[in-house]
């Protein structure tokens, strides 16, 4: 018997948590902790506990697939490659569209990323960060000119006052839930925001619930009793920032006094100021959000929100402070990070501006030329023009991603992925969204190959590979590659290795200049921005100064909106969607685990007592969710843990699939769907 561990990093959240594959004679059987990681130090969630069980998962994809007359059939890589190629070639660039993903490495964001631009020549690329954060990139770079969150993980046990909205950090983040419990072994104080009373929720000294969708008017009201009563970081806000006055004279409005915010927000006048003044005289103070806060069509607004709060109090650029935007799946920073994105190359550098085009024309050397420097379709734009302006956009290219259950209003989804003449997918199951295409690719998981991810707090860390890929499965750059070279560019794809790949991302990208594999190839591994390779990497961003040309933070006054959609006569409550401790986005591995599927087996929909004695509706009954968009049957769960009027439900099951409500609104600028706040009714199924 031959066995080994293989010291890895979590394929589900954005923590970036190390542990130990176990395997046996070739074969991934477990995980053991690895204790020397800085993030988790040896512990793990549920999640990562069980992170081997759909590795070995029956149903792994094993051979390419080509649809004839309806049914799969398996085919040979190269009658898949020719197929493809044969297609592709006759497609303008602007017919093509590419998903990449948050669940590969970056290595292979990057490739597609480069195989979209320079082998399609198409400008619309993106990924499912348009779903969870793309308000986050965009709302955090408007005030400190960089997207991403601004202090470490290890930071937040510093902090003396942890303000948590828009986040269930201990079911989604469990090991960032740690270091708030340090904090509040530290004296810390916590607050609480959520219109459910989370595990997360129960563990602070002030809790509050409100109503979804109420995020700005909460912080414009905290911000205005801050400035009331002089607690406002004078120095930081006169220094530092820029746009203080305008910020001050919206605040200040007698729309935002804790007594009318009350009446928007549900959160009493009390909780309101006492929040206010904890945040305003801490030493330090930590905001934490996560999709609570970004899935909007306010969801920028919001972000620039807590960035304002932030830097009223002066709690940017330093330990146990910061806006940490806790980002979702376990590479959704590097999927952005290696131009995933509509409108940027690498390391954000916009693909309008001609000399960064250039930059990348040159560095790749297509004969030919890459796509032109315009700006693409993001994910949530691709499906509305695939609904409305059909034979626009023809065929689509999707790498790790499963649309047909991620995205809003299902119906419409469907719809769009329908509309496509030609679809390729590569993913390592046959997904919902995979069950459409024309052309199957089979992939490999993080077990079976070597790369790297970018965290939530942009620590660039490892995968090694632990076995060989199941049957003709190959790893996700090979793939491209192959693909690449059967379009006639095996030059500009030349890579043996994940690691070749990697100096390539280096050697353009700014913020990763200073990284490479021997560097990374520690338990501390790199934060970026890292732009030398003497460098130490930077931990917390915006320190002295922020990211903007002349360092300075951007206040932006916002005056609250509300959801696209609100109660009404016919549709009474507002529903939201979330996580649950147990299952992991569309549930493609975590309902493939054995343990997980057995501790959650289902969906639900979370129901206040007083909400459902007016319905008639009893615990655990079946009910009937509808929205404008469509209907689901769907298990009632019947908890004073949710606020009267308010309904919640997960969205990792198909069964009983949230996103068939949720509304297809869109955030103006981001362009992320309102997932968190749409209008509902529930029913009794008379018929039952």
């Amino acid at each position: 018997m031959d066995l080994k561990y293989v010291q890895t990093t979590c394929p589900y959240c954005g923590t970036g948590c190390s542990f130990n594959l176990v395997v046996k004679d070739g074969k991934v059987v477990g995980t053991q902790p690895y204790k020397r990681s800085p993030v988790n130090e040896g512990k793990v969630c549920p999640k990562g506990t069980y992170a081997h069980e759909f590795v070995n998962s029956p149903d792994r994809l094993t051979k390419p697939l080509i649809k004839k007359d309806g049914k799969f059939v398996e085919a040979t890589w190269d009658e898949a490659y020719d197929l493809i190629a044969q297609k592709f070639k006759s497609y303008k660039p602007d017919e093509i569209a590419c998903l990449s993903s948050a669940r590969v490495s970056n290595e292979e964001n990057y490739l597609l990323m480069k195989l979209a631009r320079g082998v399609f020549k198409t400008r619309h690329i993106d990924h499912c960060a348009r779903l969870c954060h793309a308000s986050t990139v965009a709302g955090l770079a408007a005030s400190f000119g960089s997207g991403a969150m601004t202090n470490s993980i290890g930071d937040i046990a510093e902090s003396k006052c942890v303000f948590i909205i828009g986040s269930n950090t201990f079911e989604q983040h469990p090991l960032i839930g740690r270091k708030v419990m340090q904090a509040k072994l530290n004296g810390g104080k916590l607050i609480v925001f959520d219109p459910r009373y989370t595990p997360t929720a129960k563990q602070a000294d002030l809790y509050a619930s409100f109503y979804s969708g109420t995020d700005v008017a909460i912080l414009n009201c905290l911000m205005g009793e801050i400035i009331r009563n002089g607690w406002e970081d004078k120095e930081w806000v006169s220094t530092r920032a820029k746009g203080y006055e305008e910020l001050k004279a919206t605040v200040l409005k007698d729309d935002y006094l804790p007594e009318n915010v009350e009446k928007i927000s549900g959160i009493a006048a009390a909780d309101l100021k006492t929040a206010a003044e904890w945040i305003g005289n801490a030493e330090s103070s930590a905001l934490l959000y996560s999709m609570g806060i970004t899935q909007h069509t306010v969801g920028v607004d919001n972000v620039k929100s807590t960035a304002n709060l932030q830097m009223l109090t002066g709690n940017i650029g330093k330990r146990g402070g910061g806006v940490n935007a806790l980002r979702g799946q376990n590479n959704v920073q590097g999927a952005c990070d290696m131009g995933a994105l509509p409108v940027v190359f690498t390391g954000y550098q916009k693909v309008i501006d001609e000399a960064v085009h250039k930059k990348f024309a040159d560095a790749w050397g297509f004969p030919d030329g890459i796509c032109e420097p315009k700006n693409g379709y993001e994910v949530t734009v691709m499906f509305n023009v695939l609904t409305d302006n059909p034979g626009e956009l023809k065929a689509m290219y999707i790498m790790g991603e499963n649309p047909m259950l991620s995205d809003p209003d299902l119906t419409h989804a469907e719809h769009a992925i329908k509309s496509l003449e030609f679809l390729v997918v590569q993913d390592i199951f046959l997904t919902e969204t995979a069950q459409h295409a024309d052309v199957v690719l089979p992939a490999t998981c993080y077990a079976e190959k070597e790369g790297t991810q970018t965290s939530t707090e942009r620590r660039v860390q490892m995968w090694r590979k632990a076995q060989d890929p199941p049957g003709e499965a190959k790893v996700d750059w090979q793939i491209l590659c192959d693909v690449a070279a059967a379009m006639g560019y095996a030059k500009q794809f030349p890579y043996q290795s994940a690691e070749d790949i990697f100096n390539e991302i280096a050697a353009v990208t700014p913020s990763y200049h200073g990284m490479n594999y021997e560097r990374l190839n520690r338990p501390e591994a790199l934060h970026w921005p890292c732009p030398a390779t003497d460098h130490p990497g930077t931990p917390i961003l915006h320190i002295g100064k922020c990211s903007h040309p002349d360092g300075m933070g951007i206040m932006h006054p916002i005056e609250w909106k509300p959801p696209a959609e609100v109660p009404d006569a016919e549709y009474p409550y507002i529903l939201t969607t979330g996580r649950c401790l147990w299952h992991w986005h569309t549930g493609s591995m975590t309902r493939r685990s054995a343990t997980l599927d057995a501790e959650v087996p289902t969906g639900w929909i979370e129901i206040n007592p007083e909400d459902a004695r007016e319905l008639g509706i009893k615990d655990k009954e079946m009910v009937r969710a509808v929205s404008r968009r469509g209907s689901v049957n769907v298990p009632a769960k019947v908890t004073d843990e949710i606020k009267k009027g308010v309904m919640f439900m997960p969205f990792h099951f198909k069964e009983c699939a949230a996103n068939v409500l949720t509304n297809n609104a869109l955030d103006p600028i981001a362009k992320i769907p309102e997932f968190k706040a749409c209008a509902v009714k529930v029913e009794k199924i008379t018929e039952a």
